[in-house]
């Protein structure tokens, strides 16, 4: 590829959508930027998927990839795919710990030379943030989530997040919390969604396998309609929610399967099986904990849950059970109204309200086979072409060049 003199954004808006990561590979004799994440963890979640997203995204245009967390789960994929890890308790609210963090943060930054920090979280926001300052060093941030500022204590903790030169949001509707909340200038803000391997969540590379062993160690009965909600058993989740407009379909037939960890929300989930049994659910509805595989879950379910209370930041099961070509029924606030597309690729209804839900859920399960695939078909072409992970890895690798100023990006061979 020639050397070329304008951004990845420049690139799309002149038509070239087909540029791939090979875009960003550096000239041959150029010196391979760093780039440092820093985040709480790396245990399951969406901030830590989009972390080794773009980690894998830097290995594979020929950057640097350097990962700093308290460790977790995810930390051998990391290396697997070629990025380095250091751990570190940057998530740590122990005052304590800030300054050793700081000092050791600083020490990362002078090893591996880091061209530029991007920060996930606040607390290592701050820690990042001050040590950049004294080892002179680009800084940007990603705003994953709505936060709280009750107060202008927590305000101003907040707004580290605003505090690099350049601010990403995963959906205009975070984008439009950060413009209301704090002073920030629009060219500062990016809307770079979340992504969704379209390889990995696709129903024709599932194998028929991995759903019926995932099917048979959850119990789930066959030849019934499965509806799922995936996600952590917590109230703002809509568990109780979803729990209670199942008691308006006694008339139909379904399974449901609550998929998400619950370790923590003990108490909680006690209280939803005493809700269903009090509702004669116990026979049609089942918890069946985390799960490794979410591609053969999406697959097993016909009907995709995402009840949450309050507005998600984006969402990131709405577009993974669309790109598997499931039917989606999303509250209708926050991140789904950006990725459904209203009674084409999925239904949106009235947030909190389980009678709204109910009257989705029937009309869903009573939907015919022709309307049901060319929703499902509609679903799966609506996510390739607006919510890859491809797509979202080359934008924050934008973002990461313009702060660089590497105007020209480009293998010269």
């Amino acid at each position: 590829m020639d050397e070329l003199d304008y951004s990845y954004y420049e690139a799309l808006n002149a038509g070239d959508t087909n540029l791939g990561l090979d875009f960003f590979k550096p000239s041959v004799n150029a010196k391979p930027p760093t780039i440092m994440q820093v985040l709480p963890s790396l245990n399951s979640g969406g901030v830590e998927r989009g972390t080794l997203e773009i980690s894998k995204a830097l290995i594979t245009a020929g950057w640097k990839s350097i990962v700093v967390s308290q460790g977790g789960s995810m930390v051998n994929q990391l290396k697997n795919e070629g990025g380095i890890h250091v751990e570190l308790a940057v998530g740590s609210k122990n005052p304590i710990n800030w300054f050793s963090c700081y000092r050791q943060i600083k020490d990362i930054m002078l090893k591996y030379e880091v061209d530029l920090v991007h920060a996930r979280s606040r607390m290592p926001a701050w820690l990042a943030l001050n040590a950049t300052k004294a080892v002179p060093t680009h800084f940007i941030t990603t705003f994953h989530g709505r936060h709280n500022d009750t107060n202008r204590l927590k305000k101003f903790y907040n707004s580290v997040m605003t505090r690099g030169e350049k601010t990403i949001a995963i959906s205009s509707y975070i984008a439009s919390e950060i413009m209301i909340r704090h002073r920030i200038k629009p060219t500062k803000l990016y809307i770079i969604p979340r992504g969704v391997d379209p390889y990995y969540f696709n129903q024709n590379t599932v194998s028929r396998e991995r759903k019926d062993k995932l099917k048979l160690h959850w119990g789930v009965p066959d030849n019934i309609p499965v509806i799922m909600l995936p996600g952590r058993v917590t109230r703002w989740k809509g568990h109780e929610l979803l729990i209670k407009s199942l008691t308006r379909l006694h008339d139909l037939s379904f399974f449901c399967i609550f998929v998400g960890p619950y370790d923590d929300k003990k108490k909680f989930k006690k209280d939803l099986e005493h809700l269903i049994r009090k509702n004669n659910l116990t026979s049609k509805t089942k918890f069946v904990g985390d799960c490794a595989d979410m591609a053969a879950a999406y697959k097993l379910s016909d009907i995709v849950i995402s009840a949450s209370l309050d507005p998600e930041p984006f969402g990131r099961t709405i577009i993974e059970a669309q790109a598997m070509g499931k039917i989606v029924l999303a509250s209708k606030h926050g991140g789904a109204i950006e990725s459904i597309i209203e009674g084409k690729t999925g239904w949106l209804f009235e947030p909190c309200n389980p009678i709204a839900l109910s009257d989705r859920l029937r009309n869903a399960l009573n939907i015919d086979d022709l309307e049901r695939s060319t929703v499902s078909s509609n679903a799966e072409r609506h996510i390739r072409r607006n919510f890859s992970t491809e797509e979202m890895c080359a934008r924050t690798l934008s973002v990461y060049t313009e702060v660089l100023g590497l105007n020209s990006i480009g293998n010269d061979n």
